[in-house]
């Protein structure tokens, strides 16, 4: 009985009731107990705690606090509505879309056609919007009705998925189309020969063949550079252990990618003292080829300079030099795009696959390392290629 109060109006009540049955003429000692009795009731039976309103703005800001701190600290954005207003946004929707959307509309907050509609569902659902925080962003949005009230949004941002997959599509758009101009090229000219026999002149079936030689040798560099990429991206995240001494393996691998031809426009500068790195032997080999064989091609006729140094924070700085025509600022940003080119008909005619750099870009990634391409108007172009260098504890 601790803790209820006395029903002071009912205690007089049914002394009243007794006093008025004795007055009647009832016995005393029945009438008493009656009245103990009723008396003892009012204790007997605990009242009913009072109703509570759930729409009360004590109740709603109980419920607004409670879910802030459920979903502040989220790994993804959530919002909370009242019907269609934002009245809790966590940190990651803050950021992602903004401070400004508490207490806005939030088909007015989300701006688009396929969240208004979701919106508007009854029993929620999951859509797609695009554009949400970028021209490019792209978002799966879920709204989960808590009752007939409130609601709880998500968004998962699929920009990154999305971009995966558009650039896949356009990795393997461009590969057919490089794949089908030299095939194109080899089977026009081979159904030439064929239907002339031995009627074709034979200087147009030497020119003929040579033309077939050199697309089918530039289908086989295009078919070699694919495998290569295929194979650094597949193990760019397995850091290479192997000591590689860089001074020999750049001089013998600058001579293989000049050839003998081209070997005397090469100059080389190198620092005192052994550089060594840890590093994948062959893809080195092929970062160096593919850097001194694209200064050669594009860096005109003069020298191309190959230098070696220990650099700042214990790294090797290994740098590549032409004297040539140099790259436009417009081109720099996007040189390490598969199949990329400044000038296509000129990359095409020198035999270049577009995906020189590319590869570059992928092997210096694996050996923890920073590429960088530097290049001016009629100044030429240095490609510079920094690894960490092996310190022995």
């Amino acid at each position: 009985m601790k803790g209820i109060k006395a029903p002071v109006a009912a205690i007089v009540l049914a002394i009243i009731c007794g006093v008025v049955l004795l007055l009647s003429g009832s016995s005393v000692g029945p009438v008493a107990a009656m009245v103990v009795v009723w008396i003892l009731s009012f204790w007997l039976v605990e009242p009913a705690p009072p109703e509570r309103r759930a729409d009360t703005s004590e109740g709603v800001q109980l419920t607004r606090s409670g879910m802030r701190d459920l979903i502040e600290h989220s790994g993804l954005p959530m919002l909370m509505l009242d019907h269609n207003r934002i009245i809790v946004a966590n940190a990651n929707a803050r950021e992602a879309i903004g401070g400004h959307i508490l207490g806005q509309d939030a088909r007015v907050a989300l701006r688009h056609p396929a969240a208004v509609d979701l919106l508007s569902r009854p029993g929620g659902g999951s859509v797609t919007v695009q554009g949400l925080t970028g021209p490019r962003s792209n978002w799966q949005l879920t709204c989960q009705p808590l009752d007939e009230r409130y609601s709880l949004i998500e968004l998962i941002n699929r920009t990154s998925e999305a971009d995966v997959s558009r650039a896949h599509t356009d990795f393997v758009a461009n590969a057919s189309h490089e794949l089908r101009t030299p095939l194109a090229s080899i089977i026009g000219y081979m159904e030439t020969l064929a239907e002339e026999g031995e009627d074709v002149d034979p200087k147009h079936a030497s020119r003929f063949y040579s033309t077939v030689l050199r697309e089918a040798r530039r289908l086989q560099n295009l078919v070699d550079d694919l495998m290569s990429l295929s194979r650094v991206e597949a193990e760019k995240h397995d850091q290479p252990r192997e000591p590689v001494e860089l001074e020999p393996l750049v001089r013998q691998a600058a001579r293989d990618g000049a050839g003998h031809e081209r070997f005397e426009r090469v100059n080389f500068s190198f620092d005192d003292g052994p550089l060594v790195v840890r590093g994948d032997h062959k893809q080195l080999e092929q970062l160096v080829r593919n850097l001194v064989d694209n200064a050669l091609k594009y860096g005109g006729e003069g020298p191309v300079d190959v230098s070696l140094a220990k650099g700042q924070r214990d790294m090797v700085v290994f740098t590549v030099r032409d004297h040539g025509e140099g790259i436009g600022p417009e081109h720099l940003p996007h040189l390490t795009r598969r199949f990329y080119r400044t000038d296509p008909g000129r990359s095409r005619a020198a035999g270049g696959t577009g995906l020189g750099l590319a590869i570059v870009k992928h092997i210096v990634e694996r050996h923890r390392g920073r590429l960088d391409i530097d290049s001016k108007l009629g100044e030429g172009t240095t490609v510079t290629v920094r690894i960490p260098l092996l310190i022995d504890n």
